[in-house]
């Protein structure tokens, strides 16, 4: 597989076929950016695999501001809730240019978002009803990008770590803040993000 092949199916499996970018995914893109780039020298290998992790993580935000611009506009939310949604919204947004910008800086093109309908329907935004059902997907989706930043971490060029670590810690306060709306138990169990 030539190096482009390779790059386009990367890009493929993160954007294609209207799909939300998952743990799951993320893990099958991790096993891609490790074989198939093994034929290009060693520090355009790096730079590639920067370049498309931070796409992965890219994506990941461009999700998590749809999410929240959907449910803002959706009129299940009581405005307390409203307010909450967008700030969260607003902190993905910096997190989306600070990715956009270190992969410029690395010579690549960032991912594009999906049109709001995709997400639309990736989320299956269908099935919410009240405000319980939005709350239990922004939860979802927000222990999912945690658990996705501590994932790619390892996979990460060193100058990178850093603001993954970052980005996992706002996940994760998000996911707090989530699930105490919703009333779950505090985990009894530590190391609850990345395993």
């Amino acid at each position: 597989m030539t190096e482009t092949t390779a790059i386009a199916s990367r890009r493929g499996l993160i954007l294609g076929g209207g799909q939300v970018l998952t743990i799951a995914g993320v893990s099958a893109f991790l096993g891609a950016c490790a074989s198939e780039i093994a034929d290009t020298p060693a520090a355009a290998q790096a730079t590639n695999q920067d370049v498309e992790i931070l796409n992965a993580a890219l994506a990941l935000e461009h999700e998590g501001i749809a999410a929240y611009t959907i449910a803002a506009g959706s009129g299940l939310l009581q405005p307390a809730v409203t307010q909450i949604g967008v700030t969260f919204r607003g902190h993905h947004m910096a997190h989306r240019d600070a990715l956009m910008q270190a992969v410029r800086q690395l010579g690549g093109t960032p991912t594009e978002a999906k049109s709001e309908a995709e997400y639309v329907q990736a989320l299956n935004v269908a099935s919410l009803r009240n405000q319980t059902d939005v709350l239990r997907l922004a939860l979802r989706l927000e222990r999912g990008a945690a658990n996705a930043y501590l994932s790619l971490l390892p996979q990460m060029g060193a100058n990178y770590h850093q603001v993954a670590a970052r980005m996992a810690g706002d996940e994760a306060f998000h996911a707090a803040i989530l699930a105490n709306a919703l009333g779950e138990p505090i985990p009894q169990a530590g190391f609850m993000f990345g395993g």
